[in-house]
């Protein structure tokens, strides 16, 4: 790999992974280690694993007591690897470790707040927008995110396999011809196996007024050992986008690189999505850290999120003024391609909107009313600090 694509941070010590496989009850194995099967079936999810890792707080103590019996608790040893045990502000820490504040309701808290539910046409189908669908494909990850916006869905157990929904789905889009959009979501679609996302993205393309095939996922960021040259090709094949998830500059390893530059090489268009989270990118530091990083990898940073308000996440969101601050300072300060937009996804059903004056129609008493893309107002309530 040239110079100019490797993220500059430093090696892990080979102890860390060591520590890991010794706490899972495994040794280190190389090899095993670049297996992505082997690190989802060694995945961290018990209290015990985090003790041992970790000098956990109080906080995060009765967090993953009582806050994974609401939401699934998971991290990949390759992430786990990334986590500073002595620091409870870690920001890789805080994106993955529950806290007791997981279980405090706040105003503005939401269960579904992306009004996602009452757009769902079929089992598994969001079709919102005028010439878009979401499409859920799975609803397990390789990690969880503490902040996630289908914690009501994800990891719960309940969405039927895909194989049991894709003919309504498919006959759904064969009818409707004004969807040209279709982005795979839900979970995490690039857990599937390859011939599994081969014949559902097959079965995609012949539609023909389709023209664009997009998935959201996390996978590079958690779980990079899952980018391989098959996996590519299928991608390649099908002329697909990737949407990726990244928060934090420290997660641009040795392998998010290399994952990256397999991707950008076989011809994946990559761009990245990022959640505002307070105590992990809440900085002009830290964005333009990450941004810069995601560049070098050529992944263009696409949107910064205004975090959504998922009953439980209060403690990590911002102000939206924060966010229109930062990117205020950002703007101007490095090149375009570094600045995303910033957006929020109006909470009941409103569909992203970006953050701009004309955007915002008003924000006083920490309530910030939004106009969306058909004119329509929406309110977002900051956390009570």
């Amino acid at each position: 790999m040239e110079s100019n694509t490797v993220v500059d941070q430093p090696l892990i010590a080979k102890s860390r992974r060591e520590e890991i496989c010794h706490i899972l009850g495994t040794s280190l194995d190389p090899e095993q280690w670049k297996d992505w099967r082997w690190q989802m079936r060694h995945r961290l999810t018990k209290l015990e694993h985090f003790q041992q890792l970790l000098k956990l707080t109080p906080s995060e103590e009765r967090g993953l007591e009582k806050a994974r019996d609401k939401f699934a608790v998971a991290v990949t040893p390759h992430f786990a690897e990334l986590i500073d045990p002595d620091n409870p502000l870690c920001p890789i820490r805080l994106q993955v470790v529950p806290r007791e504040e997981e279980l405090v309701t706040s105003l503005g808290d939401m269960a579904d707040p992306c009004g996602e539910d009452n757009d769902s046409v079929v089992p598994g189908l969001v079709h919102r927008y005028p010439d878009r669908v979401l499409l859920l494909a799975l609803d397990s990850c390789a990690a969880y995110c503490r902040y996630c916006t289908r914690s009501r869905l994800v990891s719960q157990g309940e969405m039927y396999p895909l194989t049991r929904r894709i003919d309504v789905i498919v006959a759904y889009l064969q009818e409707h011809t004004e969807v040209r959009d279709v982005l795979i979501s839900g979970g995490d679609p690039l857990l599937m196996s390859d011939e599994v996302l081969d014949n559902l993205l097959g079965q995609l393309r012949a539609i023909e007024h389709i023209e664009f095939v997009r998935i959201g996922s996390r996978v590079p960021s958690f779980l990079p050992q899952r980018i391989t040259p098959s996996l590519v090709s299928v991608l390649r094949k099908h002329r697909v986008w990737l949407s990726l998830h990244f928060c934090h500059r420290k997660e641009l390893t040795a392998e998010v690189a290399t994952a990256c530059d397999l991707l950008a090489d076989g011809g994946i268009p990559l761009g990245s999505q990022t959640v505002l989270l307070k105590g992990v990118n809440d900085s002009v530091a830290a964005l333009k850290n990450l941004f810069h990083g995601l560049l070098k990898l050529r992944v263009r940073p696409y949107y910064l999120y205004q975090c959504d308000p998922v009953v439980g996440t209060a403690h990590l969101r911002t102000t939206v003024q924060t966010g229109i601050d930062l990117i205020s300072q950002l703007r101007g300060h490095t090149t375009g391609y570094a600045v995303p937009t910033f957006v929020i996804d109006a909470p009941g059903g409103g569909g992203k909107v970006p953050i701009f004056p004309e955007t915002v129609m008003a924000y006083e008493n920490s309530q910030t009313i939004v106009r969306n893309w058909e004119g329509h107002l929406y309110t977002y309530i900051d956390p009570v600090e």
